[in-house]
């Protein structure tokens, strides 16, 4: 069972902004973008582009300019996406019949 979590890589939501923003600022660095240009590129304040480097914190709105800027947009397309995996022993179930 240990190993079943293990792999499932679970993380809480403050976890998973850390790790957003960490990857957004290496992203931004190896772009040789400062913060300043990033906000300017963005429309996203200075302000916010900082609290979200150093946070996590920043609204869907910013994240989704800054993805732009950082050529990541394509990834939020799949967010929540349908996997068609039964999420319930219901619906594998209901999909026998």
């Amino acid at each position: 069972m240990a190993n079943i979590l293990a792999k499932m890589n679970l993380y809480t939501p403050g976890e998973i902004q850390e790790v957003i923003a960490r990857q957004a600022q290496k992203k931004r660095k190896r772009l040789k973008l400062s913060q300043q240009l990033l906000a300017d590129k963005s429309g996203v304040s200075l302000g916010s582009v900082k609290r979200f480097e150093r946070t996590g914190q920043v609204s869907l709105g910013s994240l989704l300019k800054i993805a732009l800027v950082l050529d990541n947009l394509q990834d939020f397309e799949s967010l929540f996406k349908d996997s068609g995996i039964p999420q319930s022993l219901d619906e594998i179930l209901k999909g026998k019949k």
